[in-house]
């Protein structure tokens, strides 16, 4: 399970396992989303697999997740999804209407995010195979001209923006599996992120990286990054955003915030004569209104995330092994 979680044995498998496979990585294979020309267009393209469980919980569905997780990877590399392919593997014996009701919130949040399903595929798996509903997504968009996310891109006075409070969705996901209450209820930020994209790249298209850092959380997006770019990254453990509910529960369950899991939220590495810019457009957007500024790139330990404590040490956020919390999307 520890391969799947998006950290250090994420990555292990892929580079011994996959990679060699099919021949060594290709462009952009190593990303959430490939940037690809066809026919004199740059398309983004993307694929993801949700196998959450349970399939409903605070704030979402599979449903959601399946869409806005591959929007949002599309996102990333600054472009707005246009398409979407639908697989669903179902296991012999769920009921039709869950199957329904997954359609329904699959095609409510497509809407949302202004983007169409216009292909897809369905298999049935024998009992005891699978785990109710699997869905597989894959996503197209146009790149805008301009525009080029990409880590390799990040230098030293980079500032780093996230676009609101973290460790939401993974919280909510374990609270409803473990049937933990807590004072008030965390419900997850799952949420498509093209329209927050589209208003900072209205601002100026010189923005670096954008990453969703979805498992393995916010730890392990900085930590690629800095990997990728060969900058090393300081935090401000305090300027970074954690409700009161998510940081209870994480002390409760011994867990960290940064290495937990978020569906609705971005963190964005931008030159410095621009990051005030961007970040009071990220605050006039909805999903942005609580962004904050957390942090920056430097010369110093590249590859490498450090954070400042609120006691004034400092402290090595590594990527994580495994995942703290299993099958969060």
């Amino acid at each position: 399970m520890g391969h799947g979680g998006g950290g250090a044995l994420s990555a292990e498998l892929i580079e011994q396992a996959v990679l060699p496979g099919l021949g060594g990585a290709a462009p952009g294979a190593l990303t959430d989303s490939a940037v690809v020309e066809l026919d004199g267009a740059r398309l983004a393209f993307s694929t993801d697999s949700f196998v959450v469980r349970p399939l409903f919980f605070p704030g979402g569905s599979i449903g959601d997740l399946a869409v806005n997780g591959t929007v949002n990877d599309l996102a990333m590399s600054g472009a707005r999804a246009a398409y979407l392919s639908c697989g669903l593997i179902l296991e012999e014996g769920v009921e039709i209407e869950t199957v329904g009701r997954v359609a329904e919130a699959l095609g409510a949040a497509a809407r949302t995010a202004g983007v169409r399903v216009v292909t897809g595929d369905t298999k049935v798996v024998e009992a005891g195979h699978g785990d109710g509903v699997y869905v597989n997504t894959s996503g197209i968009g146009v790149v805008p001209a301009g525009v080029d996310l990409r880590p390799e891109r990040v230098v030293p006075g980079d500032v780093v923006l996230v676009s609101g409070a973290i460790g939401v969705h993974g919280v909510a996901i374990m609270s409803e599996r473990e049937n933990l209450r807590f004072e008030t209820e965390v419900e997850s930020d799952c949420a498509p992120l093209g329209g927050l994209v589209e208003a900072m790249l209205a601002v100026t298209s010189d923005l670096h990286v954008l990453r969703d850092p979805t498992r393995g959380g916010l730890a392990a997006s900085l930590n690629e990054i800095a990997v990728a770019s060969g900058c090393g990254v300081v935090v401000r453990e305090r300027a970074v955003p954690v409700p009161q509910p998510v940081a209870g529960a994480c002390a409760m369950l011994g867990l960290d915030p940064m290495y937990v899991a978020n569906e609705g939220k971005l963190v964005a590495f931008v030159p410095r004569e621009h990051a005030d810019a961007v970040l009071a457009a990220m605050r006039a957007h909805h999903l942005g209104a609580d962004a904050a500024v957390i942090g920056e790139a430097v010369a110093e330990h590249p590859g490498m995330v450090v954070a400042r404590t609120g006691l004034g040490g400092t402290r090595v956020v590594d990527l994580p092994m495994g995942e703290q919390l299993p099958r969060i999307c």
